[in-house]
């Protein structure tokens, strides 16, 4: 068992002739980061399980991917049978079954409490690689970054995203000349990534309230660190979207938390599972970001432990930060099996007791060859080792069982309700409004102008026709009064002699018969 005055992480005992040995992970070097590998089924999960238990007993939160879902079974007390009860006492330990205090999450919501980020914080670097873009458009997706931050709008889901888009695809030429062309082909490829990944769910990982690392990294009252259980069996049919968010979340530790150096024990410690994906195509930026925050993360207190098949899955400029190291067996039949099992025994610390090679394919289920750093720093000779059993289940909880963890959660209420504030996509909604408004007003201004140029028209033609009408008939009038009349003729026809004979005749008649009558009457009186 580990010397009580130099504390460490029990890992099991080794397999030596000379008298089993205790293989111990100092937790004053824990920050030195490591690696657990091996083929499926040789016992890596177990290993990743006894390990997370063992750093949250010592007060360490820990954060773990849980691929198969077996290792859910940490939040639940051990059932040790009796072959694991054999093991526990050839090793001089006690088994106490004991459930870990565990945190459930999942990016989609179902299987845990929801993480979320925004489209901010993950960065236009790591969202290129989750959409897989190439550099021209990972180039194009920088620009689009750029104008949020001139104009200061806020990036927290897709939807502002494919807004922001589609604003840079309307202002292309305006932003060209300040930054750059931006091609429509490309905004059209970045929209059709963005499609694809919301229909693998990746919709859900963008928004409010965002993930705070503090919920991560919480300490219980009888002193045992969190352990953060991420469900990861669906996440793994987008590899992309894993490896990204795995990614972003190292990379939020590495901004965020402060130099402490080398602490007595770690701040927190990382465990990401099929850590192949985390580096297969992915650019060279990407890779120089993942070796720069691996080797810096550990002055911060932060031990990252990568799980995989074959530590040849690893970039050497990574694998190289790694101290502490498990193997679990290898198989090596073909060539590439025989290369990747040379690779592996070579980064041990030799043992003149063995062959290093052989030893990893010889292992049994349980079992690992161990080197992990002394008092010193340095890499310990490496040893066959016997892994110990857990104090927790060894399998996947019930539904239920996760359903009752999660409903006794710190974090329960927290973050299972999204939040959508104005960001981006609300802002540019509006000024579409504004500008379509506008354009309809400058329209109607539009055709009120042109329906009053053709009433005025209208209007300048009926005044021509009347002052045309007017003139001429003006000019009929003058020409009227302007022509001589005829003059009459002071000659008498004999029919005018006659007839003025005839009037004179009779009226000299009448008149006399009015006067004989007149004075007729006046001798009578």
């Amino acid at each position: 068992m580990p010397d009580a005055a130099l504390p460490g992480l029990f890992l099991g005992q080794s397999l030596a002739d000379d008298g089993a040995q205790p293989q111990v992970l100092r937790f004053d070097r824990a920050n030195r980061h490591g690696v657990v590998a091996g083929a499926t089924g040789t016992g890596k999960t177990v290993t990743l399980q006894i390990m997370a238990q063992g750093f949250s007993d010592a007060g360490v939160p820990v954060f773990c991917a849980d691929v198969k879902g077996d290792l859910s079974g940490i939040s639940q007390p051990g059932s040790p049978n009796e072959k694991l009860l054999a093991r526990a006492a050839e090793m001089g330990l006690t088994l106490t079954p004991k459930a870990a205090p565990v945190v459930f999450w999942d990016l989609y919501g179902q299987k845990g409490h929801p993480i979320r980020t925004t489209v901010s914080e993950i960065g236009p670097l790591l969202l290129a690689r989750m959409l897989d873009l190439n550099e021209v458009q990972e180039g194009v997706l920088a620009v689009a970054f750029h104008v949020a931050d001139q104009e200061g709008l806020l990036l927290l889901d897709l939807d502002d995203l494919r807004s922001l888009l589609a604003y840079v695809g309307e202002n292309a030429e305006r932003i060209g000349r300040e930054v750059g062309a931006v091609a429509p082909v490309s905004i059209a490829a970045i929209q059709r990534a963005l499609l694809q990944l919301e229909q693998q769910g990746g919709a859900a990982f963008f928004g409010e309230p965002a993930l705070k690392l503090e919920d991560m990294m919480r300490t219980g009252l009888d002193g045992r660190g969190q352990v953060n259980v991420l469900a990861a069996d669906r996440l793994m049919s987008s590899p992309r979207l894993y490896a990204a968010f795995l990614l972003w979340l190292i990379s939020e530790l590495f901004e965020q938390l402060p130099e402490i150096g080398d602490p007595e024990k770690p701040r927190v410690v990382f465990f990401f599972d099929e850590a192949h994906l985390l580096f297969r195509d992915a650019p060279k930026a990407l890779l120089e970001k993942v070796e720069q925050v691996v080797r810096l993360i550990r002055s911060k207190g932060v031990g990252v432990y990568f799980i995989t098949q074959n530590p040849a899955d690893i970039p050497d400029t990574v694998l190289a930060q790694l101290g502490n190291r498990i193997q679990h067996a290898l198989r090596a039949y073909t060539p590439a099996e025989q290369r990747g099992l040379k690779a592996a025994s070579e980064s041990f610390r030799a043992n003149p007791a063995f062959d290093t090679a052989e030893a990893i394919q010889a292992l049994g289920v349980g079992e690992a060859v161990v080197s992990v750093l002394d008092e010193k720093g340095a890499p310990s000779v490496v040893a066959r080792t016997r892994i110990r059993p857990p104090d927790s289940r060894l399998g996947a909880a019930t539904d239920a069982e996760r359903a009752q963890v999660m409903a006794t959660s710190v974090v329960r209420g927290v973050y299972d309700a999204p939040v959508d504030r104005e960001s981006a996509q609300e802002v540019l909604d509006a000024r579409r409004g504004q500008a379509d408004r506008a354009a309809a007003d400058a329209k109607l201004a539009e055709a009120k102008a042109k329906a009053d140029a053709v009433a005025a028209k209208e209007a300048e033609k009926a005044a021509e026709a009347r002052a045309k009408a007017e003139a001429r008939e003006q000019a009929r009038y003058d020409r009227e009064r302007a022509a001589p009349r005829p003059r009459a003729s002071s000659r008498q026809t004999p029919m005018d002699a006659l007839t003025k004979s005839v009037l004179r005749t009779a009226g000299s008649t009448i008149t006399r018969e009015l006067l004989r009558g007149i004075l007729g009457g006046m001798r009578r009186r």
